[in-house]
């Protein structure tokens, strides 16, 4: 669905046997001092609150019940870490921008990624999802500037493409893409995807295997 070039069938295929190893949870920290060891290269996934981190991690990892999904915004309360195939480590991060919680458990959540993004030396990369429904939103931006503080690189991925019109979605990709050429720590091309049909899957599998160890 994105307009940048896709992968080569030989990187979408290594990418296909990387996806398709073993990929268990290993543990969730509620606060730094939980985090696992950190050893191999790790990808974290972040985003406002029912965007879909559960549902496209489970698109990559061809799984339908890896991360937990829920019509609950909000209920991921710490950061779950999945090691697939002792190659990748992906990490899903706490929804943000949720209302409904306690100040006080926003602040802790907001710590704990920011200490999450500061620290943590395996970190290769951070998949920002919009809503492509939506666009960006203020609370998007804010992460942005964050991600540019911490030095992260990161790569944008617009969520649940298949659920809005062709022409309204050309329109947040643009609106993306100018703001992305403004943020020092984003790569240029975001990443067009629907968990549902499939769309956009094999070009971030591609891009987020380059990232493994060997």
């Amino acid at each position: 669905m994105s307009a940048a070039p896709g992968p080569d069938a030989e990187a979408v295929e290594a990418a296909r046997k990387l996806f398709a190893q073993e990929c268990r949870f290993v543990s969730g920290a509620a606060d730094y001092s939980g985090l696992p060891e950190d050893r191999i290269p790790e990808v974290a996934f972040a985003g406002r609150s029912n965007v879909g981190k559960s549902s496209l991690i489970n698109a990559l990892t061809g799984r339908k019940t890896l991360a937990r999904t829920s019509n609950t915004p909000g209920r991921t309360r710490q950061i779950n870490f999945f090691d697939l195939g002792g190659r990748l480590m992906l990490v899903d991060l706490p929804g943000y921008g949720y209302a409904r919680a306690a100040k006080s458990e926003v602040r802790v959540w907001t710590r704990l990624i920011e200490d999450y993004l500061k620290g943590r030396v395996g970190l290769r990369r951070l998949c920002l999802l919009i809503d492509g429904r939506h666009g960006l939103k203020a609370t998007d931006e804010g992460i942005m500037t964050l991600l540019d503080t911490a030095a992260v690189t990161y790569r944008v991925v617009l969520t649940k493409c298949d659920k809005v019109r062709a022409a309204t979605l050309a329109e947040h990709e643009a609106a993306v893409r100018k703001t992305l050429s403004a943020h020092p720590a984003a790569l240029p091309e975001p990443i067009l995807t629907s968990a549902v049909k499939g769309d956009g899957i094999e070009a971030l599998r591609a891009d987020l295997a380059t990232l493994a160890s060997a």
